[in-house]
């Protein structure tokens, strides 16, 4: 069965090309190998502000990269989010990323009784987060917090289920054929359209 996947690369670094954008790379070319349709958004690459206020984020006008970001996420029915670990979250653009795109009246509706309705439902997610700790220190020691506030507070909140996640820890200290193997488990997660 053919998949939409959308691919959030959130590393905020507009120039270089490291490890993120080359796991996207390889979870792109797993997918197309496999038949699925897959879209890519370089984060970095977009023109857009933070949000500034609670006005803004519920009745501002989103600026046009966003809107076309908003466009490919309702296209998508599986999405992928890759991003370095920064001071135990994610990069600050991509958060900007986030408030961004995902508003009121888009990705949620304000009830009455105090509860959203998530209007991002029938999506599923996985989030890829690298780092230069070990992957189980940030798991056991820091209870990985930053990522389960995006998968809990920002992706299962506006309807997105499941989210999985794959954690790839000590970046910096892993040989050629170890980053070749991560290279080949996102090709095979992108087959798979998990």
């Amino acid at each position: 069965m053919t998949a939409r996947i959308l691919i959030l690369n959130g590393h905020p670094d507009p120039v270089r090309k490291g490890l993120c954008h080359a796991l996207a790379d390889a979870y792109a070319a797993g997918a197309a190998e496999a038949g699925h349709e897959v879209r890519r958004i370089d984060i970095a690459a977009l023109q857009f502000d933070f949000v500034r206020s609670q006005a803004e984020f519920e009745h501002g006008d989103a600026p046009s990269d966003i809107v076309t970001a908003q466009q490919a996420i309702k296209w998508a029915g599986h999405m992928v989010v890759i991003f370095p670990l920064w001071l135990g979250d994610m990069p600050a653009l991509l958060k900007s990323f986030f408030e961004q795109t995902l508003r009121p009246g888009f990705a949620y509706t304000y009830r009455p009784s105090g509860f959203p309705e998530m209007l991002l439902k029938g999506r599923s997610a996985r989030v890829v987060v690298t780092m230069g700790m070990p992957a189980f220190i940030y798991r056991w020691y820091f209870r990985a917090h930053g990522l389960k506030s995006l998968k809990r507070n920002i992706l299962r909140f506006v309807g997105l289920s499941p989210v999985r996640d794959t954690v790839l820890g000590s970046v910096g200290t892993r040989s050629k054929p170890e980053i070749a193997r991560w290279f080949d488990d996102m090709k095979a997660l992108g087959r798979r359209a998990a």
